[in-house]
């Protein structure tokens, strides 16, 4: 059974930082596509960052750029969106994706033209709270 697991959410006060983890089960990382979204209560879902495969390169959207970095661990196979500099605007609970659907057109919330909007493969999720 293919599976993506996310881990490392939790409760940082605003300006921390957090490491999530998004490990394939029954499948190999190396060659997929990587995206991080987030849904915060209330509100659509947001692409946040992805890789891609065919040439390493990570894009993420504006907000999260310069505090969020997405890299790939293919020994673990796993990839790790790191968070730093967390915002009260953060909080959601943030999901990895893989098998990229290549023909859909990106969402409304997509992080841009680079990455992939909709995929058939989606982690359970991890809460992150940012609160003081």
């Amino acid at each position: 059974q293919l599976q993506l697991v996310e881990s490392g959410g939790g409760l940082v006060q605003p300006g921390g930082s957090l490491r999530l983890a998004c490990v394939g089960s029954g499948f190999s990382l190396i060659d997929e596509d990587i995206g991080w979204f987030r849904q915060a209560p209330g509100k659509e879902r947001e692409g946040v960052s992805c890789l891609r495969s065919a040439d390493g390169r990570t894009f993420h959207k504006n907000i999260v750029k310069g505090r969020f970095t997405i890299s790939r661990d293919n020994a673990e196979n796993t990839v790790y969106l790191q968070m730093n500099n967390l915002e009260p605007e953060d909080p959601a609970v943030y999901y990895c994706a893989a098998r990229a659907n290549t023909g859909a057109r990106p969402g409304e919330h997509a992080v841009g033209p680079n990455c992939w909007w909709e995929y058939a493969l989606w982690g359970q999720g991890t809460q992150v709270t940012v609160s003081s």
